[in-house]
C-alpha cells in the first residue's frame, strides 16, 4: 500500500516523539504536539493503517505506538530532513580537532568527539594499510648490526620494525640503503610494493650488498604487506545505558558482546565509499547480536580516496537526522585534515 502524505506525516510525528520522550506515542499526544490539521479520530485511523502495514506497533495493551524497523527505514529514506550543523557545532568540531599532533591523536579525538556529539557508541577505524601509500621510509642505526625501519604512510600511519643485519653496516651503507628504498617505494601503494621490493634485491650485483638488501627486504615485506591487521578506536559504550526499557529488547548483553569483536566492528564501518553515509536499522544488521541496534557509518579519506571508516552504534530509537549530519561532518573534517597533512 502506498501511504499518502498525511499518513507519512503521522509516522514522522510518531518517530520524532518516541525518539524524544522514550515513551509509546498515542493519538491524543500527536494531536496536542503537532499541527496535523485533522481530528484525533482521523489520526487514530491513520495509526491503524500504519500498524497494519507494519510501520508501527503496540508494545503492550493500552499503550501508544512505537516505530518498527520498517517504520524507521521509511523515516530515514523518505522523511528525514538532515539537520545541518549549526555554526557553533562546526566551530566545536574544529576546536576539538585542532592541535592533533599525530594520527593516533586524530583518531582518538575523532572517536571521543563522535561519542560526545551523538551520545552513542562511536567507532573509528585507523587508516587501512591496504589502502595507503608509502610517504617515506627511514632507517635509523641502533648498532652496527641493527637498524630501526620506520615507515610513514600518506595517511600519517607509522609502523616500526627492527632489522637484524647479517654483517656490520656503516653510516655510508645506511645512507645508500635509505636512498635506494625511498627512490623505489616512495609514493607507491602498499599493495603494489612486493615486486618493487624484490627488484631492490635483484639489482644488487655485489654479494655482500645483496645479502644486506635481502635481509632488509624481508622486513620491508612484513611491514608493507604481511601485517594486514586493522586497528580500531572505541568510545562512549556507557551511552548504551541511557535508553529506555524498550531499547535493545531489554538487554544490553548481546550488543556488548558484539562490541568486543573487532571483526564485527570492522564489518559495521568498513567497505564504504567516501562522502556517503550508510544507515543499518535493526534486522538489517547481518550480526545477530545487533538486531536491536542501528549503525550510522561513513567512509573517510583525503579527497576521493577512502582509507577507513567511522560511525556510531545505538538503539533503533535514534535521532537519525542529527546523527547522520554529525557522522557526515566529522568524516568530512577528518578527510580534509588528512589531505592537509
Amino acid at each position: 500500500m502506498s501511504l499518502d502524505d498525511r499518513k507519512l506525516e503521522v509516522l514522522r510525528a510518531i518517530v520524532e516523539d518516541y525518539v524524544e520522550t522514550q515513551e509509546p506515542v498515542g493519538s491524543k499526544a500527536l494531536v496536542d504536539r503537532h499541527k496535523l490539521g485533522v481530528s484525533p479520530a482521523t489520526v487514530r485511523n491513520d495509526m491503524a493503517v500504519l500498524e497494519e502495514e507494519g510501520y508501527i506497533r503496540q508494545p503492550h495493551t493500552s499503550a501508544g505506538r512505537v516505530p518498527t524497523d520498517l517504520g524507521y527505514r521509511l523515516f530515514v529514506d523518505r522523511l528525514t530532513r538532515i539537520k545541518p550543523l549549526s555554526p557553533a557545532e562546526r566551530r566545536a568540531i574544529e576546536r576539538f580537532m585542532v592541535g592533533a599532533v599525530d594520527l593516533d591523536d586524530v583518531v582518538h579525538r575523532t572517536v571521543r568527539l563522535l561519542a560526545q556529539l551523538t551520545r552513542q557508541v562511536a567507532v573509528v577505524q585507523y587508516p587501512s594499510l591496504s589502502r595507503s601509500s608509502v610517504r617515506h621510509l627511514e632507517l635509523v642505526p641502533i648498532s652496527t648490526t641493527r637498524l630501526m625501519l620506520v615507515m610513514i604512510t600518506d595517511t600519517g600511519r607509522v609502523e616500526q620494525r627492527l632489522v637484524e643485519m647479517p654483517r656490520p653496516v656503516h653510516d655510508g651503507d645506511v645512507w645508500e640503503l635509505r636512498r635506494r628504498v625511498n627512490e623505489k617505494l616512495s609514493g607507491q601503494r602498499l599493495a603494489d610494493t612486493p615486486p618493487l621490493v624484490q627488484r631492490l634485491v635483484d639489482e644488487c650485483d655485489d654479494p655482500e650488498r645483496r645479502a644486506t638488501m635481502a635481509c632488509l627486504a624481508s622486513v620491508l615485506l612484513e611491514t608493507l604487506v604481511e601485517r594486514s591487521e586493522e586497528r580500531l578506536a572505541l568510545a562512549g559504550t556507557a551511552n548504551l545505558t541511557r535508553g529506555g526499557v524498550l531499547d535493545f529488547q531489554g538487554t544490553l548483553r548481546p550488543v556488548l558482546e558484539a562490541l568486543e569483536e573487532e571483526v564485527i566492528l570492522l564489518k559495521l564501518i568498513g567497505d564504504l565509499e567516501p562522502r556517503t553515509t550508510r544507515v543499518r536499522i535493526g534486522d538489517e544488521n547481518e550480526i545477530d547480536n545487533l538486531r536491536s541496534a542501528s549503525v550510522v557509518s561513513s567512509g573517510y579519506g583525503p579527497g576521493t580516496t577512502i582509507v577507513g571508516g567511522l560511525g556510531v552504534l545505538g538503539p533503533t530509537r535514534m535521532d537519525y537526522p542529527g546523527t547522520i549530519a554529525t557522522v557526515r561532518a566529522v568524516a568530512r573534517y577528518v578527510g580534509d585534515l588528512l589531505a592537509q597533512n
